[in-house]
């Protein structure tokens, strides 16, 4: 199991949103997600990928990393 951190979301980020958007850009369907709110200020989500290798969402991050979605730029970290 792979972990994929996705931050400055918009604070109102649905799953299923995040969801459609990475497998818009080739992503395999997350498993589960967190929430981490912080202050408020650069929302994330953790989400981890059942039977997703790291190296795999490693070659994958690139296509969302820095990407204007709902008028933020997210970007992605493979921990």
């Amino acid at each position: 199991m792979a972990k994929l951190l996705v931050g400055n979301l918009p604070p109102d980020t649905k799953e299923e949103d995040l969801k459609a958007l990475l497998v818009k850009y080739g992503f395999p369907p997350f498993t589960s997600a967190e929430a981490i709110a912080g202050d408020g200020s650069r929302p994330a989500m953790a989400l981890a990928f059942e039977g997703v290798d790291a190296d795999t969402l490693r070659k994958l991050a690139p296509r969302v990393h820095d990407l204007f979605w709902v008028d933020r730029r997210i970007n992605v970290l493979v921990p």
